[in-house]
């Protein structure tokens, strides 16, 4: 994703799954595409760091991407402790994902 309304739709309209690392929010849509955004701010750390981050969560992203429904929309906003481990952020990442996930399925 990378409008702005995109995300903001998203967040808004969407379910909201956290972990202690990052935050996913996800959305049902008719459409035939898996769409992912990521919000990495400055809180996380300076530039190079949340670049950093933002590269981890699109490698770990893709491993999850199958299991995902088509038409589904989700933002992954990754908070300070992302920067930690990254081994703690593949776990939070894949709780929250599967979590969000669940959640949506409920709702529709």
């Amino acid at each position: 994703m990378r409008a702005s309304s995109e995300f903001d739709a998203t967040v808004r309209g969407g379910v909201r799954a956290a972990r202690p690392s990052v935050v996913v929010h996800a959305r049902s849509v008719d459409d035939e595409q898996r769409r992912v955004g990521f919000v990495v701010s400055k809180k996380v750390g300076n530039a190079v760091t949340r670049n950093r981050v933002k590269r981890q969560l699109r490698h770990l992203v893709r491993e999850h991407l199958d299991e995902t429904p088509l038409g589904t929309r989700l933002v992954v906003r990754a908070l300070p402790a992302a920067v930690a481990s990254s081994t703690d952020l593949s776990h939070d990442l894949a709780g929250a994902w599967q979590s969000s996930l669940r959640k949506l399925e409920r709702r529709r």
